[in-house]
């Protein structure tokens, strides 16, 4: 077993103890607040007339305003609507301040947040509202049309209107609250969200009040963040990177917050540069769409940490990063829903490091330990499946027995990974992404890896497709970088000095990108789709 606190300096620990929470010690911090509202009364306390968030309009909203918008709108729910402590709330919002208001004020209200995906069509939410079956819906007045497919009257739908032209609450603002002070204790619910799987599989996972707290304390720590950073949150709020590693952390620790609705590269870049924006963090994914704007934004010198996460990072793309933004440390960080976003993080700068590629330590307060099919623990070296437990991590699913839930509190994460003397651990594959060729072990991040790493290639995704002799072989799509007319046999002439030669792709197909889940994962299965197109579509052109 790793323990995180034996990874860590004892100067980044300070004032971490172990404490008694839900039935079980905890490595935690001592001055830990019961909920993230009291994070947010805390900042607002202690600056407010700080920014707080800007929004997608470029309004700024300070935290003296957030706390006061926050303690109207609790109110209201609370007198008009008749919520309140564990009520369960789903919140169908974009990135906007409505969005932030209603967390915060849910929370106040020692009630359970439901975010849901903004990206999904009517039936998905629907399938997902059924699931949870909330109390109210709060939602953006672009939804008000499935209203109906909601499992809730129409009395209980609170929308938010007229966003772009001004506060979506306007109606309830200077309401009549008689305080400030939060309810609920650390124990309580505070978010139930979904996993990022098909609706009919998804599972809620529940995360209480000091989940969060400690992941948003734990971040800051390690990090180093303070009242004068800045980040931008251009991924899905609703996801746990976006609410929990950024903008729940960033309001605990009082910096500034800049909402994008949506993903754009061009405006993720001027944004970093117009309002010197200095921690970035997002997939590796989203990290890649910057590359190609580089030669329109060649100095950046304010950012001063990039955290990468939700899949593999290419070492070769952490050190273009490098290149580009010389002063700021490339980290990877390792973590799910399950662990409320940080689980493992990587001490230093990733790409100028011995162990780039290796996605980091235990962070304190989580454990790790790697296991066989027989759920013992692996010789230090080899792969097994890694489990975590610790303050972060879920302690179960909403109405959901799952199997990854062992006793003692270890989460199976269905990651494959090996570690070292030291407790850093390498992720290799996802379980069920192994590739098993005739007995052969094939690992798809491994495979991406060398692929980028030939000149021509930008993104690189790999897949197991069926074979009758093997039993399944490795192919996969890659995207070509701008310019550039490689071609199959060149990728396969340029591995074989590089890989054995039963890893390397029996096909490759080209893309324009490489799809992705709606959890901003490579998509393997639609990957292999368009594969199997490419060789249907060779087939056609041979006959």
């Amino acid at each position: 077993m790793i323990s995180g606190k034996d990874c860590w300096s004892l100067s980044l620990q300070w004032g971490m103890s172990m404490h008694p929470m839900s039935g079980k010690e905890l490595y935690t911090f001592d001055d830990m607040a019961p909920s993230l509202y009291h994070q947010l009364a805390q900042a607002a306390s202690s600056n407010p007339q700080k920014i707080a968030v800007v929004d997608d309009w470029g309004r700024p909203t300070t935290y003296e305003r957030l706390l006061s918008l926050t303690d109207d709108f609790a109110a209201y729910l609370a007198s008009e609507k008749g919520l309140g402590h564990g009520s369960l709330i789903a919140l169908l919002m974009h990135a906007d301040l409505e969005f932030v208001v209603s967390f915060y004020a849910i929370s106040k209200l020692g009630a359970v947040c439901i975010p849901i995906p903004t990206k999904y069509r009517e039936r998905e939410v629907a399938s997902l509202l059924d699931i949870a079956k909330p109390s109210a819906v709060i939602a953006g007045e672009e939804f008000e049309g499935w209203a109906s497919s909601f499992p809730v009257g129409p009395e209980m739908c609170i929308w938010s209107r007229g966003v772009g032209h001004g506060y979506g609450f306007n109606r309830v603002c200077g309401y009549a609250h008689a305080s400030s002070n939060g309810s609920g204790s650390a124990t309580d619910p505070a978010v139930m969200m979904f996993t990022s799987g098909t609706t009919s599989a998804a599972k809620g996972v529940v995360l209480k009040n000091y989940n969060l707290v400690f992941a948003t304390m734990i971040y800051q720590r390690l990090m180093g963040t303070t009242p004068e950073d800045s980040c931008l949150v251009p991924i899905p709020i609703y996801h746990v990177t976006g609410l929990v590693a950024l903008m729940a952390q960033f309001i605990y620790v009082g910096g500034t917050i800049y909402l994008h609705r949506r993903f754009d590269a061009r405006r993720v870049l001027e944004c970093i540069r117009d309002e010197r924006i200095t921690y970035l963090h997002g997939s590796p994914t989203s990290f890649a769409e910057l590359i190609p704007l580089r030669p329109e934004f060649p100095s950046l010198p304010t950012v001063r940490v990039m955290l990468s996460g939700s899949s593999y990072e290419p070492v070769s793309k952490m050190r273009v990063f490098h290149e580009w933004m010389p002063t700021a440390t490339f980290q990877v960080v390792y973590g799910m829903t399950e662990t409320s976003s940080p689980a493992l993080l990587f001490p230093w700068d990733s790409a100028t490091s011995i162990y780039a590629g290796a996605t980091g330590k235990p962070v304190p307060g989580v454990d790790a330990v790697l296991l066989d099919e027989d759920q013992h623990e692996v010789p230090e070296g080899e792969v097994g499946e890694l489990a975590l437990r610790g303050t972060c991590v879920t302690e179960g699913y909403f109405h959901h027995n799952s199997s990854d839930l062992l006793p003692g509190g270890w989460l199976l994460t269905g990651d494959m990974g090996y570690a070292n003397g030291e407790g850093m651990i390498w992720i290799v594959d996802r379980k069920k992404d192994m590739i098993n060729r005739g007995g052969e072990k094939v690992w798809c991040s491994a495979l991406e890896e060398v692929l980028c790493e030939i000149p021509g290639i930008s993104e690189a995704c790999a897949c197991g497709m069926p074979d009758d002799l093997y039993g399944e072989v490795p192919v996969a799509v890659c995207v070509r970088q701008t310019g550039s007319n490689l071609t199959e046999g060149e990728i396969k002439t340029a591995l074989k000095s590089r890989l054995a030669h039963f890893k390397i792709p029996v096909h490759i197909a080209f893309a324009n990108e490489i799809p992705q889940t709606r959890g901003e994962k490579p998509d393997r299965r639609a990957a292999l789709g368009l594969v199997l197109q490419s060789l249907t579509e060779e087939t056609s052109r041979k006959a």
